[in-house]
């Protein structure tokens, strides 16, 4: 059971990495444009926030507890 739910996190956390990624990729692009809308820019990089808030918990979830 164990090694499913790994499995699965391990996914999320593939596309979560990959969402962000793209989103790093579309907002390097809108800021170099001087038209770009401004509130949408301001929400994608509230998104990617998100995602990277996500993506440590994730991470967290996926590092074995070591007994002190």
């Amino acid at each position: 059971m164990f090694q499913n739910q790994d499995e699965q996190l391990k996914q999320q956390l593939f596309d979560l990495r990959l969402e962000h990624g793209g989103l790093n990729e579309l907002i390097d692009r809108m800021v170099s444009d001087p038209t770009v809308d401004q509130l949408q820019l301001a929400r994608l990089k509230k998104r990617k926030l998100q995602l990277k808030d996500a993506i440590e918990k994730l991470e967290s979830r996926l590092i074995p507890d070591i007994d002190a």
